[in-house]
């Protein structure tokens, strides 16, 4: 009888490393152990209003859901990130470390406990409703609300939307929100300086699809003359610099607003709108989002590994400050690699397991130099076989195009460099800028 207490007493210790607590420890309660997780790497998308289905602000909102938490967290599922963590060191990391996983998987397997309300954290943001960014000062919206069918291919609307602003404004803040996630892909908000060419003749307030280029095989139609101001696509979070940096809008500048809708099957309107927090003062320092891409490409049908390279050079002696990555459903992998002006070469984000769902922005834990005649080089990994279940059909070519069944080759990336700098000394030819 005692051999058979002793075994019985070490089966349970084992049982309890197992289920990820300690023995003879109570298990982990919501409000002492969890809520402190949750708001580090949860809340931002799982509260009302947000893109997440339910909400963790709350031990009663989030209970209802702890076996859909313990699996998410011990498969890695949640919280989204994709960076392998041999290259670079990222701000905004949002990977639990395994000793949360482990709190995680505990309190759910100890019961999921609520614990003494004493113990809950004070809130550690202040959420605007209905936004990511505290109150705008001005918010731009859709002229009206898009019509969504049920089905069928929307090609890309656009709407030139002016600011009617009289002087410069600096921006440290800012956010796109779609009304209705559930039928936008992505959405780009351009700024249209005065005097530019771009939709030069197209009316404002209005929707309107933009003319197809004129192409051969060998033209590269992945450049666009314009500069991005900031994107949303799922998984994107508001934009917020650094106390310090601000993106510019000159006076009397455009919005251009490009709105990819994608039909689920009801049919619904969306209205989207941007949101804009101005600098309390003119900034020392210029963000600046531009791309290495590559639109020539032609992946052959059922290729499991088709490689696509892209190149940009900077001009002058600036700084990296945030990565974003940009494939569509045969997206596989991508990488970030420096080539420095001494010939060093450094990695700096490798994404193994694209994943098309979650467009995520990797911003750098510290900025990197980069001295003029540094190359920023891409490269994408598309999957075009049958064993790809994201493939829409594995028998087609697939070329560049804007359709979500197409494919695109994008590295965003933000610099940043002293405000006084025209963009246009940064790159050739004249500053062209990249666009998905």
């Amino acid at each position: 009888m005692r051999h058979l207490s002793i075994l019985l007493a070490c089966t349970l210790c084992w049982t309890g490393y197992a289920l990820g607590q300690e023995p003879n420890n109570p298990p982990p309660t919501f409000t002492k152990d969890v809520a402190p997780i949750l708001q580090k790497h949860c809340e931002t998308c799982h509260r009302p209003g947000e893109a997440a289905p339910f909400s963790m602000l709350t031990y009663e909102e989030a209970r209802p859901w702890a076996p859909m938490i313990k699996m998410a967290v011990t498969k890695k599922i949640m919280p989204p990130w994709f960076a392998d963590p041999q290259y670079g060191h990222f701000a905004n990391e949002r990977s639990l470390s395994a000793d949360e996983i482990r709190t995680l998987v505990a309190w759910v397997n100890g019961g999921s406990q609520k614990g003494a309300a004493e113990n809950m954290p004070p809130p550690t943001k202040s959420f605007v409703e209905g936004w990511g960014i505290p109150a705008p000062d001005i918010v731009f919206q859709l002229p009206r609300p898009f019509s969504v069918p049920a089905a069928g291919v929307i090609d890309y609307q656009y709407v030139i939307v002016p600011t009617g602003f009289n002087e410069d404004k600096w921006v440290q803040m800012l956010e796109v929100r779609p009304t209705d996630r559930a039928v936008v892909h992505h959405i780009i908000a351009y700024l249209r300086e005065p005097g530019s060419n771009y939709f030069k003749d197209q009316k404002p307030e209005v929707f309107f699809i933009a003319p197809p280029p004129k192409v051969d095989e060998k033209t590269d139609t992945s450049a666009l003359p314009s500069d991005f101001l900031v994107g949303y696509a799922p998984g994107q979070p508001a934009e917020i610099l650094h106390s310090g940096e601000g993106k510019l809008i000159k006076a009397g500048s455009d919005i251009v607003f490009e709105v990819h809708y994608t039909p689920n099957g009801k049919p619904t309107t969306d209205q989207t709108k941007l949101g804009l927090v101005f600098t309390k003062t003119p900034p020392k320092d210029r963000v600046l989002t531009l791309s290495a891409s590559n639109g020539t490409f032609k992946i052959p049908p059922g290729v499991p590994d088709y490689k696509v390279d892209a190149t940009f050079e900077v001009r002058k002696d600036v700084k990296l400050v945030g990565l974003h990555p940009h494939m569509h459903s045969r997206g596989k992998a991508f990488e970030y690699r420096l080539v420095f002006p001494d010939g060093k070469k450094e990695t700096i984000l490798s994404v193994p397991e694209y994943n098309w769902h979650w467009q995520l922005w990797y911003n750098l834990a510290e900025p990197i130099d980069l001295p003029q005649g540094t190359k920023i080089e891409c490269t994408a990994h598309f999957d075009n076989s049958p064993n790809n279940p994201e493939n829409p059909d594995p028998t087609k070519s697939v070329i560049w195009g804007q359709q979500s069944w197409d494919e695109m080759m994008v590295g965003f990336f933000n610099l940043k460099f002293d405000a006084t700098m025209s963009p246009k000394e940064l790159s050739a030819p004249e500053g062209a800028i990249h666009v998905h």
